[in-house]
């Protein structure tokens, strides 16, 4: 089951919304319905991006539907072992041109606000939402048939809480929410001052 805020601590007053969303990957195998899945994509819709450009696409199936086997079978063996119990698999793709031909250079940036806003709106609702990159990407392209000026970003899982006691042993003991390193070690004023 999900665990809120109170098992993480700010250094600063966020939204208890920013500490509540973490990635659980225990899942109940329970349909969403599309008007459930809908809403999420909905709140992906509403990111900004540069000149309003919205270069996210996002190619989707549901459990118990043609696609689904598909989806299921470009994960990873370790997350198709956690992941057949979602609901929905989603791929977060970014086109890396604009519509008059020039490249989009915050394509990626842009499409990974729309994977926030998906993802906090799914936290919102109490739901399980995962994003991954153990997958195969060249086979997520030629088999779902993704043209070459699209660049595959992640693949998503999202469903309703299910019990950690299904996952593998080391996936089970880690099925609880995570720290962030200092914020002192991601934030430097004026020139680049990280270590190595």
């Amino acid at each position: 089951m999900k665990k809120g805020s109170h098992s993480r601590r700010a250094t600063h007053p966020v939204d208890a919304l920013f500490l509540d969303r973490w990635s659980a990957r225990a899942m109940s195998g329970a349909a969403l319905s599309i008007d459930e899945l809908m809403v999420l994509f909905e709140a992906a819709r509403w990111a900004p991006s540069s000149f309003n450009y919205q270069p996210w696409r996002m190619l989707y199936a549901r459990r118990d539907t043609p696609h689904w086997p598909l989806y299921l079978s470009l994960l990873s063996e370790r997350n198709r072992s956690w992941a057949q119990h979602g609901a929905a698999l989603v791929l977060f793709l970014s086109k890396l041109t604009r519509d008059d031909g020039t490249l989009s250079v915050t394509h990626a940036f842009d499409t990974g606000a729309a994977w926030e806003n998906f993802a906090l709106q799914a936290s919102l609702r109490g739901l399980v939402v995962h994003g991954m990159q153990g997958f195969d990407y060249s086979r997520a392209r030629s088999e779902l048939h993704i043209p070459a000026d699209f660049q595959v970003n992640a693949m998503v899982v999202v469903g309703r809480p299910g019990d950690p006691h299904q996952l593998l042993e080391d996936l089970r003991s880690r099925e609880q929410p995570n720290d962030r390193r200092p914020l002192d070690q991601s934030l430097c004023e004026g020139l680049f001052g990280f270590k190595s």
